[in-house]
Formats: structure tokens, sequence, C-alpha cells
């Protein structure tokens, strides 16, 4: 054993091997699990390693490649005429865009649009999607559809520079290589990134700026060059300061006046209005929190609508409707809450299953579904074009949790010792992992449906404005 221990060492280093005898492409394969700050300082070790960190179409490439290979095709970013350097560093700060986001205030005053907005890869670029419930013209509801309708697509020139295009009626083909297809119904936008969790939309006023520093117009290709970081909120705010302190008799003061019109008659001529965004964090269910995420259901009004489940950090869980102005509180509605998270177990009290099985279901009209054929709807029914019906066996209950509806704790005029809108209720979680809720003054049960599901929106349908 002494002999064994005592041969080990010597054994190790001679078959240890130092980095530079590895052939290049084994150096360039383990690289690339590094981040940019590592190889950076890798870079500084020494000359050879230096110029085997800026080898940009072998290891920036393969950095690209790893992250995001699966869900873009990195090599016609840029038209491919960009590095992969700089394609990896703009990825990776938009890469956090990919989700769900919810508009804070109420938008722009010209353009009514729903609240929430939903980033997915595309090809070349990322793709921003409004989001609603979908409702046909005559309004009679179909399904659980979701309607995707286009509003901002971000990409890079071949120049390197970023473009940021909003279409504000969802009605133009967002294509990166458009030319002077749509280009008047297309706004050049500055994406400006507050941390994580907040972005601001901004039309860009400035464009391209020419040789002799003259503002440009948008076409051919001058819309190009919209930076994320250009016409910050800390620029504009400094420059704001300094205009308010100039005076008749400072340096300057012609310029500063002449600016201010400037900058008015670019406001003047704006389409549209800054729109702030904030990141909806978690979208989906997890395991140990089965009722989280974004969800979509046939509420009490005959009307599909969306929700918002959350867990705060304490164990709670509160579920709010997400919806759209004109209507009070309507963007960020409570609908229920509970500060205990625990659920009971099957077997159920005959309380509780008699508190269930009275209930009927709220769902859509699917005469084609075979499920539903043994249910015939009532004038009523035929009427709200709703079917009410009681789940399958297949869809049985697996858990039940208790609920309240507290509006009192957002609403301040209806606090109070009675309050009508504050009402005891259940949560019943499906074996699919799905659930409904439903009040005990209440007849009826909405069930939840995903709305997304492995990254991609369920039962979406995509349109545009007439």
């Amino acid at each position: 054993m002494a002999k064994i221990l005592n041969h080990h060492p010597i054994q190790q280093q001679e078959e240890s091997l130092p980095f530079t005898d590895f052939p290049e492409d084994i150096q360039l394969c383990i690289l690339s699990f590094l981040g940019p700050t590592e190889i950076a300082t890798f870079a500084c070790t020494s000359k050879q390693f230096g110029t085997l960190c800026s080898n940009d179409s072998k290891l920036w490439f393969t950095l690209c490649d790893r992250k995001w290979g699966s869900k873009t095709q990195i090599n016609k970013w840029g038209k491919g005429k960009i590095t992969y350097k700089h394609l990896y560093h703009t990825l990776h700060e938009w890469d956090n865009l990919i989700g769900f986001w919810r508009r804070s205030g109420s938008g722009s005053s010209v353009i009514s649009s729903p609240s929430l907005v939903f980033f997915e890869w595309g090809e070349s670029f990322i793709s921003g999607s409004r989001v609603s419930p979908f409702q046909s013209g005559n309004e009679v509801i179909s399904g659980y559809e979701v309607k995707k309708v286009p509003f901002l697509k971000m990409g890079i020139s071949e120049d390197g520079q970023f473009v940021n295009l909003l279409d504000p009626d969802g009605r133009a083909d967002l294509n990166l290589d458009f030319g002077d297809n749509g280009l008047n119904e297309l706004i050049p936008v500055n994406v400006c990134f507050m941390g994580k969790t907040h972005f601001v939309v901004e039309e860009n006023l400035f464009g391209r700026n020419s040789s002799s520093g003259e503002d440009c117009g948008f076409g051919g290709e001058d819309w190009i060059g919209v930076r994320s970081a250009s016409g910050s909120p800390p620029d504009r705010l400094m420059l704001e300061i300094y205009q308010h302190l100039a005076n008749r008799v400072s340096p300057g003061s012609d310029r500063s006046r002449r600016q201010r019109r400037k900058e008015k008659e670019r406001m003047a001529r704006r389409k549209w209005e800054p729109e702030h965004f904030v990141k909806i964090v978690n979208c989906s269910p997890t395991a140990s929190r089965p009722l989280q995420g974004l969800w979509k259901g046939i509420c009490a009004d005959m009307s599909l609508a969306f929700y918002l489940v959350a867990y705060d950090d304490i164990g709670g869980i509160a579920c709010r409707r997400l919806g759209d102005p004109p209507q009070r509180f309507s963007t960020y509605a409570p609908v229920f809450w509970t500060s205990n998270a625990n659920f009971l177990e099957s077997p159920f009290s005959l309380e509780e299953e008699s508190l269930y099985d009275s209930r009927i279901h709220l769902q859509p009209v699917q005469p084609h579904n075979e499920n539903h054929e043994q249910f015939h709807m009532t004038d009523i029914e035929a009427v709200n074009h709703i079917q009410q019906f009681h789940l399958s066996d297949r869809e049985a209950v697996n858990r039940i949790l208790h609920i309240n509806s507290s509006y009192d704790l957002v609403i301040a005029d209806l606090a109070g010792a009675i309050n009508p809108r504050s009402a005891e209720g259940r949560i019943w979680q499906y074996q699919d992992g799905t659930f409904g809720f439903g009040f005990v003054r209440d007849n009826f049960v909405i069930d939840m449906k995903n709305i997304v599901r492995d990254g991609c929106i369920v039962d979406a349908v995509n349109s545009s404005s007439d």
C-alpha cells in the first residue's frame, strides 16, 4: 500500500499535460465553457493566449452557438457580416427580454393596445408581440385562443448597429430586410434597459446623423443606428439641467435656445409616447409552486381572461387578473389570495366533495369536442355561448386549497367590517397539473389553462389589425 501511495503522485505528474500542449481545437473547446470575463483574464496571461482568445470565427462563434444556437440562427444576424464577439455581447444583453412583460401605466394616449407583451427568438432577430384573449368580430367565444399582434422587432444591421422597429398598428410585416417595404408604418425606437426587470420603449426622433451632423430621414438606410444607450433618460436629464441653468448672458445661450426649439419640434413630430414595461419573472408553475404563472380561463362575465398567480416569500399565494383600461383597477385587479399554501389531500370530507360536485364549470362552446357532446346546451347557454358541464372522472381533483377574495386590501373605499367582495373560496387542483377556482357564494368553477408551455404560447392566433 505504501508503495502504491508513493508511486501515485509521480504517475499523476507524468500524465499531466500543460494547456499549451493541447491541440488548438481542444483549447478553444475548453475556453468556450468560460464567460467573457474569464476569457479576458485568461487572454492577459500570454501573447499566445491573447491571440487564441481573439479568434472570432472559432472561439466566439462557439460561445454564441453553445448558448443560442438552438434558439436562433446566429450566422444570419447582421446578414453574417458582424463579428461573433459583438453578437455575443448583444445577445447576452437581450437574452433577458425573452418571456412576458407587462406594461406599467396606461401606455400611449394615441393608440390603445393590450398591456401584455411576449418576446421570443426569431431567425435573426428578437420578436415582441402584443398578447390578449382572442375574440372574434361577432363577440362569440370560440375557445381558449390567444391573439398575437406584431409589436416590436430587434436586430442588428450589417454594420453592427442596433435596429429596433415598432409596429404601432400590428399591420406591417416587420421584416428586417425590408428596404422600402412599410417604412412609413414603422417607428424607429430606443429600448432603454433599467436593470433586469424594467425597460422603456421610446421613439427615436434623431435617426442616424449624417457627416454634417444634420438629422436624416428614415428612408433608404438612414433609419439604421438605433442604439439602446442613445437618448437614455440620464443623458436627457443632464441636457435638461443644462438648458434650465442657461440664461441670456451665459456663453452658448443662443445655442441652448435653438436646441430647445429643435427639441420641441421633434416632440411635435413624434408618433409614439414612451411606454414602460415590467418583467413577469415566473410565468410557469414549478414542483414547489404548482399554481405559479400565467393562466387563462372563462371568467364570470363569460369572457376569456388572463390571470397571474404569484407566491410570496412566506408561502402565501395571490392571483390577479391582467386586463386593460379603461375600467378602474382592471390592469391588475386582485381575484383571490391566501396566506396558507397547504393543500388538503385526498380523501376529502363529504362537505368538500359536496361543495365541488354541486358546481358547474364554465367553458367555451366546443361542439366538435367528443368529451363535451354528452352535455346538451340550454337556451341560456346558447344565448351566452357558454357550455356548462361537470369534469369527467379522468380530470378528478387531486388536492384542495382554501382561498379568500379581499378587494379591500387595495381599494380603500371598500374597506370595512362588511365587504361584499370578501369571500371564502376553494382551489381544486386536477391530475394534469391545471386547476380551477371558485367561491362558496357562487355555483361555478373557473378552470385555468396554461398560456405558455415550453417557451411557446399555447393556442396562439397570429392576428393583425385591419
